[in-house]
């Protein structure tokens, strides 16, 4: 498939600098594009490589220098490259109905276009919307609803009774409905609580691979409209997350925590259990939460704090072998001062 320039930025609402007419048909970094290609320029730090980039056409911020490159200006420039490699490069398969070695139970509701490879387990009691492509090993348990234009990659799991909204994709290994970690002490043993909620996923989610969304103890564990969660995140049971948040890998939200809209966690952040964080919070990456944070707001450290006070005090952190050094001098100076301080007659003002 080859657009002209003018097709790709009356596609993307941009407009174009030089020629119009030149045909592109395929996208590149800067360094790697050539002739008949289109490259993208999001930071500034490498405006010059516009001067040198081989491609035939650049997509350039509004305002930017297009070097006599033909170009397409945009508002948001990455966003729109990601459009065009959508555009470009994904491409939906063709329907396959139910292949031969798929397990498919009687009675399972099913919509329209639906594709289902050979290996995926689909229980009874299950609801299909339409163009729902489950790849192989994956495993639907009783009870499951899925909605329209749903694709759950390779060994998904989604257990008993839980739901998943429309556009929503899950990624290779990941385990929805799982029991919640629910343990009553008896005595010197633990005594497993019943984990009998369900989860929810709602429409636009995507959930990368080999992360675990815990079912409710009584209720629901809820993922909001438009989130997107990352590789290897743990989300605990009856854990409610907000809209349109971004969740990245090796995150880890005990449960009953209930986390605002349009949240972004950095990997590897740590929330304990019970909390609220408030809209549009972001929290660095590896910061440890022990209590409610209030909206609107940066954080980071462990336990976290204001992100400014963070950056200040990880710039005091590889001083403290020094200062702790220059402290001992001081001490040891302020001893001997007291010394002879100790060692002056009664009226006498200074040491000889």
């Amino acid at each position: 498939m080859k657009k002209s320039l003018n097709e790709i930025a009356q596609y993307l609402g941009g407009r174009v600098s030089g020629d119009g007419e030149v045909l592109i048909g395929g996208l590149a970094t800067l360094d790697d594009a050539g002739e008949g290609q289109l490259t993208f320029l999001a930071n500034p730090k490498y405006a010059a490589k516009v001067a040198t980039t081989r491609a035939s056409g650049v997509l350039l911020p509004e305002g930017a220098e297009p070097h006599g490159r033909n170009a397409i200006f945009h508002a948001n420039p990455y966003l729109a490259f990601a459009k065009l490699l959508t555009l470009f490069y994904v491409s939906t398969p063709a329907p396959a109905g139910i292949l031969p070695g798929a397990q498919v139970a009687e009675g399972v509701k099913m919509g329209t276009d639906c594709t289902i490879h050979p290996g995926a387990s689909v229980a009874p009691g299950v609801t299909l919307g339409s163009r729902v492509v489950l790849y192989p090993g994956v495993v639907l348990y009783p009870g499951v609803t899925l909605g329209d234009d749903v694709t759950l990659h390779a060994n998904v799991s989604v257990r008993s009774g839980c739901r998943i909204g429309n556009r929503v994709t899950i990624h290779d290994g990941t385990v929805v409905g799982s029991d919640g970690f629910g343990y009553a002490p008896d005595g010197k043993n633990w005594y497993k609580i019943p984990q009998i909620g369900i989860v929810v996923i709602e429409d636009d989610v995507e959930i990368g691979s080999n992360t675990v969304i815990d079912r409710a103890a009584l209720e629901v564990t809820r993922i909001r409209r438009g989130t997107k969660i990352d590789n290897l995140v743990q989300i605990a049971h009856n854990c409610i997350i907000g809209e349109d948040c971004m969740i990245v890998s090796q995150v880890g939200i005990s449960g009953s925590t209930q986390v605002g809209n349009h949240v972004i966690m950095g990997g590897q952040v740590g929330v304990a259990g019970h909390l609220k964080i408030g809209d549009n919070v972001m929290l660095g990456a590896k910061a440890g939460v022990p209590g409610n944070v209030a909206p609107n707001q940066t954080v980071s450290g462990t336990p976290c704090i204001p992100h400014r006070d963070w950056l200040k005090a990880s710039g005091v952190f590889p001083k403290l072998p020094e200062m702790k050094k220059s402290l001992g001098t001081l001490e040891r100076r302020v001893a001997e001062l007291e010394v002879l301080v100790a060692k002056l007659a009664p009226g006498e003002t200074e040491v000889q």
